[in-house]
């Protein structure tokens, strides 16, 4: 029988602040303001954004809890003008194969309020792409030997959701998305193959005048249940 050796845990003292009810009120509802005024955005400002405004949001996603505290995400950050026309294009190719064949009736007809095809001219004019990548697994790099990462799914789920409240927070714009498949990322970006393209999100500021899509998000009965 093989022998376990477990490290002895390592306990620090948790610093917490303790809210009066008023402020705890106060916060909540203003941070549902803020957010609840996030939108999607698919047409961006060519306008530059401080590298430290992105650097600063990536490092709040990294805050975000994990299984087993593994921390399975990577955030490449593109800013280079070449390497987003070669994200365009690969990008626009599997969407043009998603809507003209690959999708099915009744998704095309979800998207169709959106208004989107697989144009995706954001992919170059944004001034920087975040794309996360999931780690699915971890490799020793002397012996080549994988394990698992634990809860990888939900815990990146978890740091794109942050990500995108910190950069929101800073007054920049983005939009989630997810051409399928999403392979050509490994390959433009030089990842290795333990790392899986989750989440694709431009990020910048909106073009002028700006329009977005005329939808209402879900009332509180509908989304919660009190047992």
């Amino acid at each position: 029988m093989s022998e376990h050796i477990f490290h002895k845990p390592k306990f620090i003292n948790l610093h917490f602040q303790r809210l009066a009810i008023e402020e705890q009120f106060k916060r909540t509802q203003e941070f549902y303001e803020l957010m609840n005024r996030r939108r999607t955005v698919r047409d961006f400002s060519d306008e530059s954004v401080p590298f430290e405004i992105i650097e600063q949001a990536i490092r709040t996603a990294g805050t975000a809890p994990s299984g087993a505290n593994m921390q399975p995400w990577h955030f490449v950050v593109v800013k280079d003008a070449e390497v987003k026309k070669q994200i365009r294009i690969a990008a626009e190719e599997e969407e043009r194969l998603s809507y003209h064949g690959r999708m099915p009736e009744r998704w095309l007809r979800r998207l169709a309020p959106l208004g989107t095809d697989e144009h995706k001219p954001f992919l170059e004019i944004a001034p920087y792409l975040i794309i996360v990548f999931r780690i699915d697994y971890l490799i020793d790099e002397e012996t080549s030997a994988t394990e698992p990462t634990y809860y990888s799914q939900e815990s990146v789920g978890i740091a794109v959701g942050l990500l995108l409240a910190a950069l929101h927070n800073a007054g920049l714009a983005t939009l989630t998305h997810t051409p399928s498949p999403m392979k050509f990322l490994n390959q433009i970006l030089n990842r290795p193959k333990n790392e899986k393209p989750f989440v694709l999100i431009p990020v910048g500021y909106p073009a002028d005048e700006v329009k977005v899509p005329d939808i209402q998000r879900k009332n509180l009965d509908e989304i919660m249940t009190i047992v």
